[in-house]
């Protein structure tokens, strides 16, 4: 096994986050659906953008804001994405390399733009996003750096980006290069609208390769077509070894072959934008095992994560987690 750099190293849609806040019936003039993640075209995020009141734009994209909370607890982290030679290009990799990631992927000049996502926050912290994809459908085999890959201890893959065949393909040869190399492989489900469009595709690839698994509970009952959770998650053992899988105010089950333990959520005084909470909770369990911590306080990380970003808008914290944990106690 050859030696390891990274702690994680994560693959998905490059994302510029435009985040702003709305009410119900914005969300129902605009038919987006509350609560989920829907693909438009450009006329359509154009059109949104035109309509929304103050936002605040940020590199985002679920899994590069998984890498950001690593590099927040103190972890190594890299991410690989495809971006676009224009200013939301820019904008994207200087955040994420402020934030301690490394960002190596080349922006290409090409006819699409860097993608986007337009996050709109109700007054219930709930968030719905509006993403226009662009130069991030043609991320392909191309853009999957076999050394990166091999230099980290855990390789996340973001389900978002599973839209497209290439990009299916990055996946598998990103798992190829992982196993030969001896290292895990963690997967998001990333949104119940994506489980429905690929589902046989997901369970195939988890089957194949995935020893980490991340799904709240809405994308593990679609994922194995059950409306009982307990059913979904007693599925989810006989396909992957490990899965971390998260039920918003129940807090999360995290299940093994051997273990089943349920972590409490993180209390907080008030949900202000529950943009990233998932995302954050990746980062905190996958800086866990990463690092050598047993499965319950993996999960506790997560919980801590997932309710900092939770308290304010955006989808990247505003500590330094790591100070946060060992002021809980959780880390030495």
């Amino acid at each position: 096994m050859s030696d390891t750099r990274y702690d994680i190293i994560g693959i998905g849609n490059a994302i510029v986050d435009i985040i702003g806040r709305c009410d119900d019936d914005f969300l129902v003039k605009h038919d987006a659906p509350k609560g989920h993640m829907r693909l438009v075209d450009a006329d359509t995020i154009a059109s949104l953008y035109a309509d929304m009141g103050p936002a605040i734009e940020i590199s985002g994209g679920s899994a590069a804001n998984t890498l950001a909370g690593v590099s927040s607890f103190g972890g190594t982290g890299a991410f690989i994405g495809k971006v676009a030679e224009d200013e939301f290009g820019k904008i994207f990799a200087h955040d994420i390399r402020a934030a301690g990631v490394d960002f190596n992927s080349k922006a290409v000049n090409g006819k699409d733009p860097t993608s986007r996502s337009l996050i709109l926050v109700t007054p219930d912290g709930e968030r719905t996003m509006n993403t226009y994809l662009g130069i991030s459908t043609d991320f392909d085999q191309g853009e999957v750096d076999p050394e990166a890959i091999k230099a980290a201890k855990i390789v996340y893959l973001e389900g978002y980006l599973f839209d497209h065949q290439d990009a299916k393909a990055a996946f598998r040869q990103a798992v190829e290069i992982a196993k030969s190399a001896g290292r895990k492989v963690a997967l998001s489900l990333s949104d119940g609208f994506c489980v429905d469009r690929h589902r046989a595709d997901f369970v195939e690839l988890i089957r194949d390769g995935i020893d980490i698994l991340f799904a709240n509970e809405d994308e593990i009952k679609s994922l194995y077509q059950t409306s009982d959770f307990d059913e979904a998650a007693q599925c989810t053992l006989a396909d992957t070894d490990l899965a971390a899988l998260t039920r918003s105010a129940k807090g999360s089950l995290v299940i093994s072959r051997g273990e089943k333990i349920e972590i409490p959520v993180e209390p907080v005084d008030e949900v202000v934008d529950a943009t990233g909470a998932g995302d954050l909770y990746a980062a905190g369990f996958l800086y866990g095992v990463a690092t050598g911590k047993d499965l319950a306080t993996a999960g506790r990380l997560g919980s801590i994560a997932a309710a900092e970003v939770i308290s304010h808008m955006g989808a990247r914290p505003e500590v330094k987690l790591g100070e946060l944990a060992r002021a809980k106690g959780v880390l030495a």
